[in-house]
């Protein structure tokens, strides 16, 4: 059984491009502000898996917050021509069809230097054994200055390639983002999701949100009606976050699910406190289950965290309504992904 709905935007535009080349594509629109919506949605057996990493580091192995930290750029690859890159695994069950993949990407445009905000919708990606393609951001960017920080999330559908491809290591490079110092911070990274489809596995609903939003204390809450379907009690499921600047060890974000109009469920395990889950961190149930490189527990200020959904479907719901705010800390929020079984 499988009823998907997908929302009408155009595909990415993928090309073979040295990386030191310019992208000939017209950019998208920027906005300061995104509002969530919904970009994919699906019922089918399979799941959503992910792979993500930071385009950062502490020049000098900070591991505390990154506010005025020196940050400098993670570069695995070898070629000269790019500036950042990392890579990590995507972990697509053997026998499964992709049925849908989005690459996110994003940052802070000002620490010690200014990164032209032209370059923000163009990254390099190869998938595991390949050569770097061109990836153009092929919907609204989310651009906001503020705050202290420039900050921006660029996306785009890379469906086709992530289902030609093996299993593996992928690599992103040149992530515009900025290094050097300042009170804000530095900070950037990629996320790729991908859902997928295997007879074998259950009945599932797949949603995926994004937008770029901010929450912080003068902001307010951002509340997102991921699903409006109910659960039956003691349902399986995992709430994935993308996020930017949430700084470790600042107290005050929070991330909750609402399962009916009295009961709401803050989320957190052993790598995401319920008071400080945006914390700089890439974790799969409180553990870095994803291989990457590189690895460093903390990412100065980049988060992609799938977290456990179990206790917040512990006696079923007939929603999963997602709130998430920050009472100390300015975030900036880029996407939310949902799986939950349809029936045990």
């Amino acid at each position: 059984m499988r009823r998907s709905v997908l929302c009408a935007l155009s595909c990415a535009a993928l090309s073979v491009t040295l990386p030191g080349a310019s992208a000939a594509a017209p950019q998208p629109r920027e906005a300061s502000r995104v509002p969530f919506a919904a970009r994919y949605q699906a019922v089918q057996h399979g799941g959503i898996v992910r792979a993500a990493n930071s385009a950062a580091k502490g020049a000098k192995g900070t591991e505390s917050v990154n506010d005025d930290a020196p940050i400098a750029y993670v570069d695995v690859d070898d070629d000269p021509n790019t500036y950042n890159s990392s890579r990590a695994e995507l972990a697509v069950p053997a026998g499964a069809r992709v049925s849908w993949a989005r690459l996110y990407w994003g940052g802070n445009l000002r620490v010690g230097e200014q990164k032209p905000a032209a370059d923000n919708g163009r990254v390099l990606i190869a998938e595991p054994g390949g050569r770097y393609k061109a990836l153009l951001a092929d919907s609204l960017i989310g651009h906001r200055t503020g705050d202290g920080a420039d900050a921006f999330q660029a996306s785009a559908d890379v469906t086709e390639l992530v289902r030609s491809s093996r299993s593996g290591q992928w690599t992103v490079a040149q992530v515009n983002v900025a290094m050097g110092r300042s009170a804000v911070g530095g900070w950037g990274g990629w996320t790729l999701v991908a859902a997928y489809e295997k007879a074998s596995e259950p009945l599932r609903r797949i949603s995926v949100w994004d937008g770029f939003e901010t929450v912080g204390p003068r902001t307010g809450e951002l509340r997102v009606p991921l699903d409006a379907n109910r659960y039956d009690k003691g349902a399986d499921g995992r709430l994935g976050v993308i996020a930017y600047d949430g700084d470790r060890g600042t107290s005050g974000d929070y991330l909750a699910v609402e399962t009916s109009g009295t009961r709401s469920t803050p989320l957190s395990d052993s790598a995401n406190s319920a008071d400080d889950v945006m914390n700089s961190s890439i974790t799969e149930f409180g553990a870095g289950r994803t291989v990457r490189f590189p690895d460093g527990t903390n990412t100065l200020g980049y988060d992609s965290d799938v977290l456990d959904l179990r206790g917040a479907l512990r006696e079923g719901a007939d929603r999963v309504h997602v709130r998430t705010g920050s009472r100390k800390d300015t975030v900036w929020l880029g996407a939310l992904f949902l799986q939950a079984d349809v029936r045990r």
